[in-house]
């Protein structure tokens, strides 16, 4: 599935040619001698745009993919994951022996100090911590069974957004725009919203050893999404003009290249950066959403507002055709001293605070796409990247825990109401239809309509994939 970039078969204007056109776009030499002359074929991006949609491998169910990220690590016992039994032996010794693979010595067990309820049709038991998403039980699947293979938060990262625990690879949206492409060319098909990058940075969004054009386009600030994006100096059509020499330019260097994707992405960009004026301006901008929009997804207040604007802009996107949206929870309010969901101490006053600034906003987006008719097409995934110890760090905390934990999915292909998997008495281990990271991405691929053994990437002489070797589809939650 290798895309290749065809050049055009058009003669190529001579160097002093396109040197002149080029200055041309910056006014040195009259417009009017330009417009005069025949625009040139542009040899690249236009003949070979790396971002077209693509044929899946079979019907998929669904179109889009918005990704919630918790980072730090939410903890399952106290969310997702009633444990009666941590509770009654709140204090006591874990009874049986910890995996090796440990950080810190965590002591006795620690019961959750919040309540559990049975919410929907389904009886779907969530924290009190999350009232809003609770109103959602019927669309949720949670999965109580996901386990990984590192405890600490940079592999763990890595793996959750690209299968690869240590080496650089290309992440889950990277793998959907080289299989998929993207059905808006007017936006990046794989858009990162977050306001302050978590540690791991841009190789969670990477594409890695995958032509560069498919790597995530991060959005930092909110209230200027895409920087530069206007051209003060020139209009439409000179910036047309200007692109048209440099592709030329372009496609001289790279016929010597044409190994290096670095260059192909370059001028793909330029392409794609220069048809963005016209849509992303809007499509980023929240205000003219009706106010009972706003509200839903909690702009109207401060804990609120920077996540909800963040869910309500991955709405936008996908309604707009962008395959792919991460939005990762990355700040807090200001005055909340919370380190988002990894809470070795403070747990009981910062993770209510997590769950205030996050649970309106992911249930105001759920309940905002089925209106629209958008959730049956598009998968919504939440979690980080482990969860936490069901045994107390310090008196305050939890661990970190990759053994046993819970993510949720809900929208396209995906029974709604189900409870799958689960963990020991103590939310210690996975013991039931375990779920490893490698199983959940081939599930999110077929879903997608493609089939994870079959979506490779010849590099250093193998075939890579998003699975590795691994990964099994959870064909027990696919409705």
């Amino acid at each position: 599935m290798n895309p290749e970039c065809t050049c055009s078969q058009q003669p190529i204007l001579s160097r002093r040619e396109m040197l002149g056109r080029f200055a041309n776009g910056f006014g040195m030499i009259g417009l009017a001698g330009l417009l005069a002359e025949a625009a040139p074929a542009l040899v690249l991006p236009r003949g070979a745009n790396p971002l077209t949609v693509k044929a899946a491998h079979y019907a998929p169910r669904a179109k889009n993919i918005i990704f919630l990220f918790m980072s730090g690590g939410p903890s399952h016992v106290d969310l997702f994951d009633p444990k009666p039994r941590l509770r009654s032996d709140n204090g006591q010794p874990l009874p049986f022996e910890k995996p090796k693979l440990e950080r810190t010595k965590t002591g006795n067990l620690l019961g959750s100090p919040w309540e559990f309820k049975k919410h929907g049709q389904s009886g779907m038991e969530i924290s009190e911590l999350l009232p809003h998403l609770a109103t959602c039980a019927d669309d949720l699947c949670v999965i109580r069974s996901m386990v990984a293979d590192n405890i600490n938060h940079n592999g763990a990262c890595l793996q959750m957004n690209t299968g690869e625990q240590a080496f650089s690879r290309p992440s889950l949206g990277s793998w959907l725009l080289y299989g998929l492409g993207t059905e808006n060319q007017n936006l990046p098909g794989f858009v990162v919203i977050s306001p302050a990058q978590p540690a791991q940075g841009a190789p969670l969004w990477s594409s890695s050893f995958l032509p560069a054009a498919y790597q995530g386009t991060l959005v930092s600030n909110l209230d200027d999404p895409i920087a530069n994006l206007k051209n003060p100096r020139f209009d439409t059509a000179q910036q047309r003009q200007q692109l048209d020499a440099l592709g030329q330019l372009n496609a001289l260097h790279l016929r010597d290249r044409e190994d290096d994707s670095r260059l192909s992405a370059r001028i793909a960009s330029f392409e794609l950066a220069f048809r963005m004026q016209a849509e992303a301006p809007e499509a980023f901008d929240v205000r003219g959403e009706a106010e009972a929009t706003r509200k839903l997804y909690g702009l109207d207040q401060p804990a609120t507002a920077i996540f909800g604007k963040q869910c309500l802009m991955a709405r936008r996107l996908i309604e707009r055709g962008v395959r792919c949206v991460q939005v990762y929870h990355t700040v807090t309010d200001k005055r909340s001293s919370c380190q988002l969901w990894d809470q070795h101490g403070g747990l009981r006053q910062e993770l209510p605070y997590n769950c205030l600034s996050t649970d309106q906003p992911i249930a105001g987006l759920l309940k905002d796409l089925k209106a629209r008719g958008l959730l049956d097409e598009t998968i919504v995934l939440w979690g980080g990247e482990f969860g936490r110890t069901p045994t107390a760090e310090g008196d305050n905390g939890r661990e970190h825990h990759p053994f046993g934990f819970t993510m949720w999915l809900a929208g396209g292909g995906i029974k709604g109401g189900l409870t799958y998997g689960a963990t020991d008495e103590f939310g210690w281990h996975a013991i039931e239809n375990k779920v490893h990271v490698h199983d959940l991405h081939a599930t999110l691929l077929h879903l997608m309509g493609m089939d994870h053994t079959q979506l490779t990437y010849r590099y250093a002489g193998r075939d890579y994939r998003l699975t590795d070797v691994y990964g099994n589809v959870v064909q027990d939650i696919l409705s």
